[in-house]
């Protein structure tokens, strides 16, 4: 039994690793918008915004997974989930959640 509870937290660790990093790429994704965005509407290069907006959206959607298995690994609560979940929507929110809460698990 012991062997099987060493496996259990490797695995919960792993997975606050792996949404830890998604959460920081997500965060980058999110704040490179802020060069894109300028280059596609005032100088009229798109294509690093598609770029930029293809990334930060396979991001996300590895960050609402990831956010709701790391709430429930750590028994954290619904009230967690929802300030990870509006983390992902504020510019830089992902890494005040990452040095506020992620860093301390």
């Amino acid at each position: 039994m012991k062997a099987h509870f060493c496996r259990m937290n490797k695995s919960v660790d792993q997975k606050l690793k792996w949404f830890r990093y998604i959460a920081l790429a997500e965060g980058v994704s999110y704040l490179l918008f802020a060069v894109t965005m300028p280059l596609k509407y005032q100088l009229d290069i798109p294509e690093p915004n598609k770029v930029v907006g293809l990334i930060h959206g396979v991001l996300f959607m590895a960050y609402i997974p990831f956010a709701y298995l790391v709430v429930s690994d750590h028994k954290l609560g619904n009230l967690k989930l929802l300030i990870f979940w509006l983390a992902s929507l504020l510019p830089a929110g992902t890494f005040v959640l990452d040095h506020k809460i992620l860093k301390k698990l």
